[in-house]
């Protein structure tokens, strides 16, 4: 079997029926993730890597000879709020950066049940201030996520923008989870997409949000006011199960006048980029997404 053919599988494998409905427990979550990271194939000769934290949050910093500098992109990985790593992404995060011309940096914040909501955005925020407190401008930035990390890139700006901190130049949410009370019609609607399950959705909703309530913006960023957010590119598969989330968020955004960008990707499953060495619609996606970022954090 060829790593492209065992990374599909195993990532099918961690999402399809793995529910804490089911049985399967955060620990064993965690324990195919780690059987994921095994066969994410390395970056190719001339990616600089270094670990730093951020403002006491561990963090790793991606470069390819293109980057340009000053150019950032502060990445925020998905996982349910539960599981996920940088690791986890090495085989995108080098390609973001080389499309962006940019320094990607990818941080490990704290996980849920551990350290339930608010503790991701917590970290987030500290390690997005500790980045600018190098003296990068935020007008040469992007902030990224997918998934988890998508609701979370779009949930931390909401917060920069209340407690009047300076805003990156643009967002980019990946198949974002927008809204943790599960209210979207598609979440039946879409009920087969390859790796998502309904189910599986409300018990890590519950584990991250510890009794928070769900439409709190912070942690849901559909319910917040996006007014005065930056440009922002949204993108989804059609087959997905939080494809509300994005249609709507998009919606909100449009509503309160920001510049925002909603794109469909047709029979794509959930975050389809991370399948760029085996899927030629996720490097397309991820051209899409370099030039977004070229174009705003010029």
């Amino acid at each position: 079997m060829s790593w492209q053919a065992e990374l599909i599988r195993l990532g099918t494998r961690l999402f399809l029926k793995r529910g804490t409905r089911a049985g399967v427990s955060i620990a064993e979550r965690r324990l195919t993730i780690q059987a994921y990271e095994r066969w994410v194939p390395r970056p190719p000769a001339g990616t600089e890597s270094t670990e730093r934290a951020l403002g006491g949050v561990a963090a790793v910093r991606i470069s390819r000879p293109c980057s340009q500098p000053g150019r950032y992109i502060f990445y925020l990985h998905g996982g349910g709020y539960v599981t996920g790593s940088p690791a986890l992404y090495s085989h995108l995060t080098w390609r973001l950066a080389a499309a962006a011309e940019a320094t990607l940096v990818a941080i490990t914040y704290r996980l849920a049940p551990e350290n339930p909501f608010p503790a991701a955005i917590d970290d987030a925020a500290a390690a997005w201030r500790a980045l600018l407190a190098e003296g990068i401008d935020p007008q040469r930035c992007a902030i990224m996520g997918d998934s988890s990390g998508g609701g979370l890139a779009l949930a931390l700006a909401l917060r920069l923008r209340d407690e009047r901190g300076p805003l990156p130049a643009a967002i980019v949410a990946l198949s974002p989870w927008t809204d943790l009370a599960m209210t979207g019609q598609s979440c039946n609607a879409n009920a087969t997409d390859p790796l998502m399950n309904f189910d599986d959705m409300e018990p890590l909703a519950a584990q991250y949000l510890d009794g928070a309530d769900p439409r709190n913006p912070y942690a849901s960023p559909l319910y917040g006011n996006p007014q005065g957010l930056p440009p922002t590119l949204l993108q989804v598969g059609s087959d997905e199960i939080l494809l509300d989330d994005s249609k709507r968020m998009a919606q909100r955004m449009h509503d309160a006048g920001c510049n925002v960008t909603l794109e469909i990707w047709p029979r794509m499953p959930h975050v389809w980029q991370a399948f760029a060495p085996a899927m030629p619609e996720a490097l397309s996606a991820i051209a899409r997404i370099g030039a977004f970022v070229q174009e705003w954090a010029a």
